[in-house]
């Protein structure tokens, strides 16, 4: 087959062509298998720089924390009650008052109770003027019962002694049964006399004991009446106050007000059960000290683990801790919610990057670094824990070398870098 004039010039203009290019192809292949080329410590020639940012690896003590959501809570938190019921005449502070422990709070009528009071100390009276009557009365029965043993004692002498004049016929058989009949009157009235003393004696005891019973409701009077005046259990912040003057209270029944204690005051917090471990170990070497961001900003404030519970919580799998803080500033509120680090530890002349810089690939962990010549390359490295934006790099960096922290998608190894322009400096920037 025969082809047309114009197919035959189209290939001859394709083969023109392509051999004017040839030689360019042909470069381009010797370039890319040059040795070296595309791979670290050589950027493919004409590559432009990376712009980036980048930090030096320091030096620097470092705390071990666990870091949890904290609840502030009193360490004592009193609900203020009346113990006797009354009507409130006095209400002694305002609401949201610092107040003392045994400040007065409140004070209830007075009136009834101290009637009360006279009214049992007339009774007394009454009964102790009984009671030395009583005892007289008794001492007089004693007095009667030993004036009887005598008469008995000497009727039985003169019975005995005509009992032994009738043996000898020297007195007659009536003047014999007289003195029979004497002993057993004189019998008689020691009895009664005896009776008398035991029956004053039961009235001694009755006297007394009422006598005793007054003196127990003055006494019960008395401490009813100091219930009137109602003082602060502990010293705290006052809260809202719930009942007024005039009211009319019951005894046990209401809360007047509720005083917290917030100087020194507590944070409870919880840490995975597995940390549980760590928090015991390090705590048996010394006291661990908690530091609790206050809400809103501002300088944690520091305090020190208190309390840690006796029981893992198997809903949460978590174990309650609790902080003390002195809380001089007022600063943490009860139910406030506040960041909490447990410091277990710290690691000293630790070697810290930014934590931008670590990456995680498939090899696992990796910074980029700069080297010398102001290319990138690509470090393995094994993190350590973080404190805060930094983070602990336990192998595979020295200090002072120079980690990129930012731009790192755009980086290969070998490919020049260069400090982003426009940018804030900040510490440990390298320019």
């Amino acid at each position: 087959m025969k082809s047309s004039p114009r197919t035959t010039i189209a290939a001859v203009l394709l083969l023109a062509a392509l051999g004017s290019v040839s030689p360019t192809l042909s470069g381009c292949k010797k370039e890319s298998d040059s040795p070296g080329a595309g791979k670290s410590g050589a950027a493919p020639k004409g590559r432009p720089p990376v712009p980036v940012l980048t930090a030096k690896a320091e030096l620097a003590d470092v705390p071990v924390e666990l870091r949890a959501l904290g609840t502030v809570e009193p360490v004592q938190s009193s609900p203020v009650r009346p113990q006797i019921t009354g009507t409130i005449t006095e209400v002694a502070f305002r609401e949201g008052d610092l107040v003392r422990a045994g400040q007065v709070l409140f004070r209830l009528d007075r009136r009834p109770l101290e009637a009360t009071l006279r009214q049992l100390e007339a009774n007394l009276a009454r009964d102790e003027a009984q009671g030395r009557s009583a005892e007289a009365q008794a001492q007089s029965a004693e007095a009667q019962v030993r004036n009887a043993e005598a008469q008995v004692r000497n009727a039985e002498t003169q019975a005995k002694r005509y009992e032994d004049l009738i043996a000898k016929d020297l007195v007659s058989r009536e003047q014999a049964d007289q003195r029979t009949t004497n002993l057993d009157a004189a019998r008689a009235a020691l009895d009664a006399a005896r009776a008398s003393a035991v029956a004053s004696r039961a009235a001694l005891e009755a006297s007394r004991a009422s006598a005793d019973a007054t003196k127990a409701a003055i006494e019960n009077a008395k401490l009813q009446l100091a219930y009137t005046v109602i003082s602060s259990p502990i010293a705290g912040q006052a809260g809202s106050l719930l009942a007024d003057k005039g009211d009319q209270v019951k005894a046990n029944d209401a809360t007047l007000v509720v005083v917290n204690q917030i100087q020194p005051i507590l944070v409870r917090f919880a840490v995975p059960e597995p940390r549980l471990s760590e928090v015991q170990r390090y705590r048996a070497a010394g006291s661990l000290g908690v530091r609790a961001a206050p809400p809103g900003g501002g300088n944690p404030r520091e305090g020190r683990l208190v309390f840690v519970d006796n029981a893992v919580d198997k809903a949460t799998g978590t174990i309650a801790l609790k902080a003390e803080f002195q809380n001089a500033d007022g600063a943490l509120w009860p139910g406030q919610f506040v960041d909490v680090a447990l410091v277990l530890t710290v690691l000293e002349k630790a070697v810290v990057v930014p934590t931008a810089a670590v990456q995680t690939g498939q090899q696992g962990p990796y910074v980029f670094v700069v080297e010398p010549g102001g290319t990138a390359a690509v470090r393995p490295v094994k993190p350590g824990p973080a404190a805060g934006e930094r983070t602990v790099i336990a192998s595979g960096l020295a200090a002072g070398d120079t980690v990129v922290t930012d731009g790192q998608l755009r980086l290969t190894p070998g490919a020049p870098v260069v400090e982003k322009s426009g940018l804030a400096a900040t510490p440990g920037k390298s320019r």
